[in-house]
């Protein structure tokens, strides 16, 4: 049963509108004065808290003012005889959900009750489903303790409220993902959809397919329409993964998405509107794809409104052991089993370590140890690092000091990544720093797709 606290310094008015709540199946404390109310609300819990806002020689605004110490998720209603516009603004700024002036009528009390309680419900819904989508989207393994990455949060929190276009820069495996739903988590649209899509895992036909959607019958197998991303993020946030890997033809297409806020469907004449904020990330140094050409600078610029560089593991070691241990919590608990302790060892190996896989690589390392040590500590000797990135960089064909041109040199190094990781693509892509797509095309002009 809601309880309400009915403060009011008349004692008619207080019995009779007391009676009545508790006839509409409220539970009603009354008290006639601030005092009253203060000792009741630090005694227990109430839903609702109906002030009148003249208590004799004290103010409502002070029992508005206690409960928002002692209960700030309860709601206030507060009641007056001398209604003004400022005195309005002024209960209101204080946080109270809404204002009456007297005479108020029962029923209409019992109303706005419900309203206000209606209210509560719905911002305890809201802080659940973003404490759902804190979990879900892995925010709560956030760590800061480094001072570049506290300036990020800082920066996420300074930017989160607009809806300015977002571009993440960072090596692969620093968390980008992770920092784009943190922005939209902290953001006006945390009710809306987080969407994302990684722009170098696909093929450009699909890509299109996949990000403006389809009308029926425009190409063959296109049996319905079919809405894309654009449409499916709308009043949310559209997350552009490898944005460095689009096409010189689909960076048009995107920047005039950008620029009228409208798409259009494949094989469709009409313009959808959509509201969407764009945060995209790239691990490469996508200014000297512009310099170079192979990107274009007014889509560059249409996309780095506001720039956020996440460093390198090796850059902020004193995150590398919370890191550890949050990621130790966690396969612990996925495993059920026990987490174990780091040793010294351990920890020093950890830190010296240069991690050129950044948070992927150590999640990684210490999954493994993990699963092949069921102790209750992990030694140094359990850390299999084996620096799987650092390439050896002699191949049969470049050991020769001859200089040869650039193109070659790119070749024989591709050639050697590919053949290190056992001609795994995605895997040597992932160590070039490049899209799959990318690697694919290189591959083909040399002649080896």
């Amino acid at each position: 049963m809601e309880r309400v606290l009915f403060v009011e310094d008349d004692d008619s008015l207080r019995l009779t509108q007391s009676l009545y709540l508790q006839r509409e199946g409220f539970e009603v404390v009354s008290a006639r004065n601030r005092s009253q109310a203060r000792e009741e609300l630090a005694k227990q819990p109430f839903h609702v808290v109906v002030t009148d806002l003249r208590l004799g020689n004290e103010s409502g605004m002070d029992v508005l003012r206690d409960v928002r110490e002692l209960q700030p998720g309860a709601e206030v209603l507060v009641v007056t005889g001398y209604g003004s516009v400022d005195s309005a603004v002024a209960v209101m700024k204080e946080g109270a959900y809404d204002y009456l002036t007297k005479p108020v009528e029962p029923e209409t009390l019992v109303h706005l009750v419900h309203k206000a309680l209606e209210h509560q419900r719905l911002q305890k819904e809201v802080t659940i489903l973003r404490n759902q989508f804190v979990t879900q989207a892995g925010l709560d393994r956030i760590v800061a303790i480094s001072q570049p990455m506290k300036h990020i949060l800082e920066s996420i929190e300074s930017v989160a409220g607009c809806d300015s276009t977002v571009l993440i820069e960072g090596e692969s495996g620093t968390g980008k993902e992770l920092m784009a739903k943190l922005i939209h988590q902290r953001s006006h649209r945390a009710v809306g959809p987080f969407v994302s899509i990684n722009c170098g895992a696909v093929s450009e036909s699909l890509l299109e397919r996949e990000l403006f959607g389809h009308k029926r019958g425009s190409f063959t197998g296109a049996h319905q329409d079919q809405k894309g991303l654009f449409e499916a993020a709308d009043k949310g946030t559209l997350f552009l993964d490898e944005i460095a890997e689009l096409s010189s033809n689909f960076q048009v297409k995107l920047l005039r998405t950008l620029q009228d806020h409208c798409i259009r469907r494949i094989g469709d004449t009409r313009e959808i509107k959509v509201d969407v904020r764009i945060i995209a990330a790239t691990n490469r140094d996508i200014a000297q794809l512009v310099r170079q050409g192979d990107f274009r600078q007014d889509l560059y610029f249409r996309i780095r409104v506001i720039p956020i560089f996440l460093p390198p593991l090796r850059n902020r070691r004193e995150d590398i052991i919370p890191l550890a241990e949050s990621w130790l919590e966690r396969l612990s608990n996925r495993m059920g089993r026990r987490k174990p302790t780091l040793t010294e060892a351990a920890r020093r190996k950890l830190i010296d370590y240069d991690w050129p896989g950044n948070v992927r690589e150590l999640e990684n390392a210490l999954e493994r140890s993990l699963i092949f040590n069921k102790g209750k500590h992990i030694d140094s000797g359990d850390l299999v690092l084996e620096g799987c990135l650092e390439v050896s960089r002699e191949h049969p064909e470049t050991s020769s000091p001859s200089l040869i041109p650039l193109d070659q040199a790119e070749k024989h190094h591709v050639l050697s990544v590919l053949e290190h990781c056992q001609q795994n693509k995605a895997k040597a892509a992932r160590v070039l720093g490049i899209g799959y797509n990318t690697l694919w095309r290189k591959l083909k002009k040399y002649g080896l797709d």
